[in-house]
């Protein structure tokens, strides 16, 4: 019984004294993530966006859209991703309702476009970690509505490739000024 407890012992301070060998991962100077900035750098939330503000946004989405032709669905969020308004074109595909939503949300949220994702995930196994992070989508067509310098909601857009819905999604970002 006493062999036992000295193994035992022996055991957990061995696996003590080699953990905090993996405690820490050396720095990958290929890995643009490394970096530490002195300064955190982001654009701040302002007031949310209003009903009208919001109605504004999503008219101006569809004027574009219905202009060109291509049925979207157009969502309109706080800046904590609550929907404001949302508009499904005839003939929008069902998959871009909440599509268009999850954009709105992501862009409001983690205070960016989406197509930031989209591109970092592009730039390869570095930027892998994105897919981990809740509420993340890499997909381009969901914007910051930005007023005064202050982020008061986003415009996410879904029905046509990634450059369709980003196009329309920045024509109702910029509507509101």
């Amino acid at each position: 019984m006493i062999g036992i407890r000295t193994f035992t012992g022996a055991a957990c301070a061995a696996l003590l004294v080699s953990s905090a060998a993996f405690a820490q991962v050396p720095a990958d100077p290929n890995n643009p993530n490394e970096a530490v900035p002195e300064k955190a750098t982001y654009m701040p939330y302002g007031e949310t966006i209003k009903l009208e503000q919001a109605k504004h946004a999503a008219e101006a989405a569809l004027a574009e859209s219905t202009k060109r032709g291509w049925p979207m669905c157009i969502a309109v969020v706080t800046p904590s991703g609550d929907l404001v308004y949302f508009i499904k074109m005839d003939d929008c595909q069902y998959a871009s309702v909440n599509i268009a939503q999850h954009k709105a949300k992501a862009a409001a949220t983690f205070r960016r476009p989406t197509v930031v994702f989209e591109r970092n995930l592009g730039k390869g196994p570095f930027f892998s970690y994105l897919t981990t992070l809740d509420g993340v989508i890499a997909s381009r067509g969901g914007n910051p509505i930005v007023q005064n310098g202050k982020i008061i909601g986003a415009i996410g857009v879904s029905g046509g490739t990634g450059s369709q819905d980003d196009l329309i999604s920045n024509a109702g970002a910029a509507a509101i000024k």
